[in-house]
């Protein structure tokens, strides 16, 4: 594993305004992911968590401290430099499927190559991720055809078809019964130990956390307060 981190988190802090009142979410995080680790961010609802994911993936700005993506600090990036780097550097994973409901299962991970510029045909990486995935039978269904643990599968092949370097999971199981919370977490495994996929995984459920993870970071009010 690879010394030099590919997230880097240090002395990150957010406020939020809501109704003239100041609402901090992150108090100070510091945290390192090297190449090829998956983590776990593990708290309740309001830990921060989820704002951490955010400013990571660069959906929102820091209020102070610095994140950076393979050594790059993004704030201090353009909104084209941000948007390029969703397209070709971090893959989304969330709880809801967000996938596009007059597509196929296929035409929904083509989509994603689409959108970033790429050769939309189907290609031998592409063939690997969908094996890997289980997902060879329900390529040609729509999103109303397939169960939950399908629709999420689909949904992460959308998000490594470019082969980002990192993986983003916000609450991947949350929508799942038990049994396609394993399968999905199979998944995550098998992307993370065959694909050497870096993988940050925001989740509430601590059985889910040890379940796949090699480090588990807990956080609570704002804060990290174990590792």
């Amino acid at each position: 594993m690879s010394t030099k981190p590919i997230i880097e988190v240090i002395d990150l802090r957010k406020v939020y305004h809501m109704g003239g009142v100041d609402v901090a979410a992150l108090r100070g995080v510091n945290l390192t992911v090297h190449p090829g680790e998956f983590l776990a961010v593990l708290g309740p609802s309001g830990s921060g968590k989820s704002t951490l994911f955010h400013i990571i993936g660069g959906l929102t700005p820091p209020t102070s401290g610095r994140a950076q993506i393979d050594g790059k600090d993004l704030a201090a990036m353009s909104d084209a430099e941000r948007t390029n780097l969703r397209k070709r550097t971090v893959g989304f994973v969330f709880q809801r499927f967000n996938l596009l409901p007059t597509l196929t299962a296929l035409e929904n991970i083509q989509i994603a190559r689409h959108i970033a510029g790429l050769n939309t045909k189907q290609d031998n990486s592409l063939d690997d991720i969908i094996h890997i995935l289980g997902i060879e039978h329900r390529l040609h269904h729509k999103p109303y055809a397939l169960s939950g643990g399908e629709q999420q599968r689909v949904a992460i092949a959308r998000a490594i078809v470019n082969h980002p370097p990192i993986l983003l999971a916000d609450e991947p199981t949350g929508n799942l019964d038990s049994e396609n919370s394993r399968i999905v977490l199979d998944t995550l495994k098998q992307l993370n130990q065959r694909m050497k996929q870096t993988i940050l995984m925001i989740t509430h459920n601590p059985e889910a956390a040890a379940y796949s993870a090699h480090r588990i970071v807990r956080m609570r009010d704002g804060h990290i307060v174990e590792e």
